[in-house]
């Protein structure tokens, strides 16, 4: 699979009808982006075997379900470390909705999102388990004022 560098206008409608609606049907996408049902399932199918759809979710309203405690930590680890194995130490945490490296002093960020405070507590304990993390540290989220999806040009789509 490889990233395409090369969209053009017609695929970045298509992928802003999918982000809006990722259950959008060939013909409805194909209605907005002024394509036949057949031509717009082509894109997609394209797309996709490029890699720049990378599959499709539900996007889950987390205090619906209650998991209502989230928080942000910064991971510090101990000599070198590298992406490969932190992301498979991290996917191992349930709790962890996101992650990533980052410039500055700590190595990582992460993203937790759990039901209480001990499950919380419980999570990060398991990252810090690991022996290549030094220490974190973690900001709860008190609320949570919007998020706003990434668009097919790299800035917020609404």
């Amino acid at each position: 699979m490889t990233v395409s560098t090369g969209l053009d206008d017609i695929d970045r409608k298509v992928l802003t009808c999918l982000m809006r609606d990722g259950r959008a049907t060939y013909a409805e996408i194909g209605q907005e982006v002024d394509l036949s049902a057949p031509a717009a399932k082509r894109r997609v199918d394209r797309l996709r075997a490029e890699g720049v759809i990378q599959g499709f979710t539900a996007v889950i309203d987390p205090s619906v379900v209650g998991w209502v405690t989230e928080a942000y930590v910064e991971v510090y680890c101990s000599g070198k470390v590298s992406p490969t194995q932190l992301r498979r130490q991290f996917q191992a945490v349930p709790e962890v909705i996101s992650a990533c490296t980052i410039s500055g002093s700590a190595d990582a960020m992460l993203h937790l999102v759990a039901e209480e405070v001990q499950d919380l507590e419980r999570a990060i304990g398991l990252v810090r388990n690991e022996d290549n993390i030094e220490q974190t540290r973690s900001a709860i989220v008190l609320s949570r004022l919007f998020d706003r999806p990434v668009g097919p040009r790299g800035r917020s789509e609404g």
